[in-house]
């Protein structure tokens, strides 16, 4: 059954009139095709209005519905004989960050994703997305084990963030970051990121250090959460809308500011509504990327990688 956002409200009552004279037509046997097609359409026309005028805050709902797919479902509709690759080798098993060995386009690669669950009891098993430093060391190992045998990675990031608990803060989260963030630097091997639902803080930047930064058209980036910022900065999480614009944390922001370098187009009504034309745009806009970056020697490569994020933050946007 497809969830509706608060501001799909109009699109939702039409979609249910839908379904009501669907069952009705059913029941009966009467053709109101036409009626049918008149609202479907009027349903269409109303979705496309609402989601060419997204505000940020809205953008951020979006990025967080439920119904999106997530790094497993990228993973399944993109990589064949994915096989996948467990712990860190200095700890444990972190079930928020998926990673492993597989075929893309016929390729092998090295896909290293953050999985958020789909019901209750995955989003338990996957700590709701938010990475402990064993899932990060992991993402390192397997960073490593792509130059061994040059391999080109894909990384799909979705999460609020890295997990905040004690237990991540004795076991050396910060450094875990730190150090993810240096390995993708060295990595000699083209590695294409991709935020696919919402890009949190230093937990996502730990797996976006990458020659190619995309972004899904509702996606969001940020350094801190809209609710979180707005906690800090007016002591009420109730002003996290206002705080969602002021953080400039759209695709469409962030490429203006050159801190992605593309945007993939969603369907109409977000990726939750397509996963299939989702996932498949994701798959061409990937191999597309890697496609430019076959022919850069390695050690351009690193360097130009290198030149990308010192250079973030340092030209006028205008």
């Amino acid at each position: 059954m497809r969830q509706f956002l608060d501001f799909e409200k109009s699109v939702a009552e039409l979609e249910n009139k839908i379904y009501e004279l669907q069952r009705v037509e059913t029941a009966t046997e009467i053709n109101i095709a036409e009626e049918l097609q008149t609202l479907t359409e009027k349903a269409e026309k109303q979705l496309r209005v609402i989601y060419n005028k997204l505000t940020p805050w809205q953008k951020v709902q979006v990025s967080r519905h439920a119904q999106r797919p997530h790094a497993l479902d990228y993973i399944k509709g993109m990589i064949e004989n994915f096989m996948p690759l467990a712990g860190d080798r200095l700890y444990a098993e972190d079930h928020a960050i998926i990673g492993g060995l597989g075929r893309f386009k016929g390729q092998s690669v090295i896909v290293i994703g953050i999985e958020r669950g789909s019901d209750l009891d995955t989003r338990l098993k996957h700590n709701f997305g938010m990475a402990r430093p064993e899932g990060y060391r992991k993402a390192q190992r397997l960073i490593k084990l792509a130059g061994q045998f040059n391999l080109p990675i894909i990384m799909l990031i979705d999460t609020p963030g890295a997990w905040p608990g004690i237990d991540a803060e004795q076991h050396g989260q910060a450094e875990a970051i730190a150090k993810s963030i240096e390995t993708c630097l060295r990595a000699t091997t083209p590695i294409v990121s991709v935020i696919i639902g919402e890009g949190g803080s230093g937990g996502a930047i730990a797996l976006a250090t990458a020659d190619k930064i995309l972004m899904l058209e509702h996606a969001i980036y940020s350094v801190i959460s809209p609710e979180a910022c707005s906690s800090i900065l007016w002591r009420d999480a109730s002003q996290a809308a206002q705080a969602a614009g002021a953080l400039r944390l759209t695709a469409q922001d962030l490429l203006k500011f050159k801190l992605i370098d593309q945007i993939i187009e969603e369907p109409v009504g977000g990726a939750q509504r397509d996963p299939e034309t989702a996932i498949s745009n994701v798959q061409k806009a990937i191999e597309a990327a890697f496609g430019e970056l076959a022919l850069v020697p390695e050690q351009v490569l690193q360097a130009k990688r290198r030149n990308k994020f010192l250079a973030m933050g340092r030209e006028e946007i205008n």
